[in-house]
């Protein structure tokens, strides 16, 4: 049986290839979402959170995770300004600020809630 931890591990990995994926043209090529740069979703590119990953309450939330390159979601700590405007131009106007409510609402997440969330991705 998988430890807690793994689940976790394998829920990101699968999230993220998710996340990237989604947003891509059938060749692959997804643009960040704070900078626009154009690249191959397996090539520098990032699930970037507009709510940090320590938060459980958005963590894998579809609408919190968006594509980053590594530049904008490493070395510029994910753009966060930038970010919270892209998710109210693309999502209506209050979704940044409604994520931010919602990524402060405790969450435990139990082994099932892994299995099915890996499972659904």
């Amino acid at each position: 049986m998988k430890t807690i931890s793994k689940l976790k591990k394998e829920l990101d990995n699968i999230f993220s290839v998710f996340i990237r994926l989604r947003d891509a043209t059938d060749e692959g090529v997804v643009q960040c979402f704070t900078c626009s740069r154009i690249s191959h979703y397996k090539s520098g590119m990032q699930c970037g959170h507009f709510q940090s990953r320590r938060h459980h309450s958005t963590r894998w939330n579809e609408l919190n995770c968006q594509v980053q390159c590594v530049k904008c979601n490493l070395y510029e700590q994910g753009e966060q300004f930038r970010f919270g405007i892209g998710l109210d131009r693309k999502y209506g106007e209050g979704t940044a600020d409604e994520l931010e409510f919602l990524s402060r609402t405790i969450m435990k997440v139990s082994r099932i809630d892994y299995e099915e969330k890996i499972s659904y991705y």
